[in-house]
């Protein structure tokens, strides 16, 4: 006779802190908010244990720094932990509203690779949700409108306030102020707060004084302003030119940027206007060499470099001609020469090569440079000289030396005041050294 016995069923493995969808759902009416069913369970054996607490007596253990949170809505206050977990998973409510609940699951002893898992939100999203989130407070605190607050409360509002975190509290309403009447993206956004933070930096540079701090778009048209004086290519003068102005604001800056625009485009010449004085007026191109442009370049140039503490000696020898030899292109100089360097094919480098007269002359202090600006230049910079064209006129820049004081730049109308009509060279471009594009460092002195 068959037997039948019976079984209890197997206990679950886990225990789900969610069973069903009717704790969202009353989470939502505790909330205030539209319903909406949950899809996924929290299990307990995916929460992180917390570190024991209190430590053994005598042993110390390492508890690292966690800033306080930021403050919790009311609604969100008498949340539990599984709550919370739920409003992050499924975004409920503002992005600043939940976006507070991070910093306490910190404190909590979460880390953001647990969140991530838990809630589905990667790390790097939670560290710009945490950002964005005191950038708006700093904003709350700094009496900015509340209608035009409400813009950024929208999709995509936290990756515009990330892009103002190294700005003051000033600058940043300044800032969001710019953002909503242009409608700025992300990226519009990182390059209009770089120019901001950067402008003060460029106190004493040519043109600077005709722009205003207090103007975001004037920040960023000088950006674009000193970039177009950097520009080699004429044409790629002309389109930085054209970007400055349309971010101009000030009628004073407006009124420089169409002069600077005039002079790219031939209609002024370089002794007219009013800014400064003809010998101030003299054109170099400077530029700042960048990481892997070299090796980027389709074309380079390969030149003789000496330094300016060896004088007029140390500038004669420098081998002159270069030419290459055989199927690969071997580059024989016509004297042994220890030290060059090798520049992208930039035009006016690459006509002073091909004639056999370039020279690069290594200064190790760039302040020593007598144009406007330099001052700063606390770097070691590289001038491009060409040895054939000596006659000093009002109009360039020259290499001169002196008994004892090595090699110097000097302005041609002070050269030719001082009854000096031949120099070693003439300057044709300053080459600053590779760096990082902006410094992410805040001063001091920069917040309020």
């Amino acid at each position: 006779m068959a037997m039948l016995s019976v079984v209890a069923a197997p206990k679950p493995r886990y225990a789900p802190l969610l069973q069903s969808s009717s704790c969202s759902t009353a989470l939502l009416l505790r909330l205030g908010l539209p319903q909406r069913a949950s899809r996924r369970r929290v299990y307990v054996s995916k929460l992180p244990t917390p570190p024991p607490y209190p430590p053994p007596p005598g042993e110390q253990v390492y508890q690292p720094f966690r800033p306080p949170p930021s403050p919790i809505p009311a609604n969100y206050r008498s949340l539990g932990l599984t709550e919370r977990l739920e409003i992050l998973r499924d975004r409920l409510g503002l992005w600043h509203e939940y976006a507070t609940l991070l910093p306490s699951l910190g404190h909590d002893g979460f880390t953001p690779p647990s969140i991530e898992e838990l809630t589905g939100i990667p790390s790097i999203e939670q560290n710009l949700l945490v950002v964005a989130t005191q950038v708006r407070d700093s904003l709350v605190s700094s009496s900015f409108d509340p209608e035009l607050l409400s813009y950024f409360d929208a999709g995509g509002g936290a990756d515009l306030l990330y892009e103002l975190r190294f700005l003051n509290a000033t600058q940043r309403a300044a800032a969001s102020i710019h953002l909503i009447e242009h409608r700025l993206d992300p990226k519009a956004a990182q390059e209009l707060a770089r120019a901001m933070k950067d402008f003060p930096r460029r106190r004493g540079d040519q043109g600077w004084n005709f722009f205003s701090a207090a103007s975001p778009g004037d920040c960023l048209a000088y950006t674009y302003f000193r970039l177009s004086r950097e520009a080699i290519d004429p044409d790629e003068r002309v389109a930085v030119l054209n970007r400055a102005i349309e971010a101009v604001e000030t009628e004073a800056a407006k009124k420089r940027v169409e002069e600077e625009m005039e002079r790219a485009t031939g209609r002024l010449e370089e002794g007219d206007g009013s800014e400064e004085a003809e010998g101030l007026r003299v054109t170099v191109p400077i530029v700042r060499l960048r990481y892997g442009e070299v090796a980027e370049a389709s074309t380079v140039t390969l030149l003789p470099v000496c330094r300016a503490a060896e004088g007029e000696e140390g500038m004669a020898a420098a081998p002159r001609r270069c030419k290459a030899e055989g199927e690969l292109g071997v580059v024989v100089a016509e004297r042994g020469w220890g030290r060059w360097v090798v520049l992208p094919g930039w035009w006016p480098v690459a006509a002073v090569a091909a004639e056999g007269e370039g020279v690069a002359l290594e200064f190790v202090d760039g302040r020593v440079l007598p144009w406007r600006g330099s001052g700063g230049w606390e770097e070691t910079v590289m001038v491009v000289a060409d040895r054939g064209k000596r006659e000093v006129t009002k109009g360039a820049y020259y290499v001169v030396g002196g008994e004892g004081k090595g090699l110097r730049v000097e302005r041609g109308v002070e050269l030719l005041a001082q009854g000096v009509e031949a120099a070693l060279g003439t300057v044709v471009l300053v080459v600053r050294p590779p760096k990082d594009e902006f410094d992410d460092m805040i001063r001091d002195e920069d917040w309020d």
